[in-house]
């Protein structure tokens, strides 16, 4: 085996100044097998050595069924090995416990709320329609009881404040009542700012409709997805069971689909909702504060 200096060496005489193999291999003082092999290699490849057997092989099934049991540090493991009669060293166990860790996964509380006690809220996107001569991007929010689950649904063409507080009144008239509190994402129609670690800065006019209507107002802690996931699926379960296959090409088409639903000119919404009631034990613990 030559090294990287060598073989560029060889090279050259070869390429550059055209000598035999012969000539090359008196030059350099190698063999011309070697000159010759090398000659023909238009890059160099070191040699990769043979893996020499380890102490630590015949146990590697064995640490592995521990660290997938529990979290064992290396030196943990060592002891149980010496237990075994295993006479090797600790840097290795240490490496190859680092190599065959299984990856950590986030541990999350599993959030409850009582019956009438948290609103989740969440704009989606469901693409573009054609509004007269312009297409417009189409929004939709979603309203999702936490304790229930249940969801209500309404379309606009601007996802700005005005549109926000609209179809949010109009999600607490259907469910008649205001929640304890509403569970909100950090959007710019309703939270101002949010810095990890404080608290966040919840638009004023959004505070004013809370006071008006008796619910609180929380924001989800940033980059913390797994606090809004009732919302989260709600949405995609409106993408993927209503939207899916669904042409939407025009807003009139939308602006038909539910006649007895309540609609705006003026924030340009229209409310699709689930037709079924609210049930008796979950209507009790709303506040009945809606105007």
């Amino acid at each position: 085996m030559i090294d990287y200096e060598t073989y560029c060496h060889i090279r050259q005489l070869a390429v550059e100044q055209n000598l035999s193999v012969s000539q090359i291999a008196a030059q350099t003082g190698r063999d011309e097998r070697t000159v010759s092999r090398w000659i023909k290699q238009e890059r160099y490849r070191p040699r990769r050595g043979a893996r020499r057997p380890s102490k630590l092989d015949i146990y590697k099934d064995q640490i592995a069924g521990w660290l997938e049991r529990h979290s064992y540090s290396a030196a943990q493991i060592l002891q149980r090995l010496r237990q075994q009669g295993y006479t090797g060293g600790y840097s290795i166990v240490k490496e190859h416990v680092r190599k065959v860790r299984p990856v950590g996964r986030p541990a999350y509380l599993t959030l409850a709320f009582a019956p009438g006690e948290c609103i989740q809220v969440d704009w989606g996107c469901a693409g573009n329609v054609q509004v007269g001569s312009t297409t417009r991007r189409l929004s939709f929010l979603c309203l999702v009881l936490c304790h229930s689950r249940m969801l209500y649904v309404e379309f606009a063409l601007s996802e700005r404040l005005e549109s926000f507080l609209h179809c949010l009144k109009n999600g607490l008239q259907y469910f008649g009542g205001s929640p304890e509190r509403l569970m909100v994402d950090n959007m710019k129609t309703a939270v101002l700012s949010h810095r990890p670690g404080e608290a966040a800065v919840i638009h004023p006019r959004l505070l004013d409709m809370a006071a008006h209507y008796g619910f609180g107002v929380t924001a989800h802690s940033p980059r913390r997805p797994n606090q809004k996931g009732r919302v989260e699926n709600a949405v995609g379960y409106v993408k993927k069971n209503f939207l899916a296959g669904l042409d939407l090409a025009e807003w009139a088409i939308i602006d038909g689909m539910e006649q007895t639903a309540p609609r705006d000119a003026e924030t340009e919404t229209v409310t699709v909702t689930d037709p079924e009631r609210l049930d008796d034990w979950s209507r009790r613990f709303l506040r009945l504060r809606v105007e």
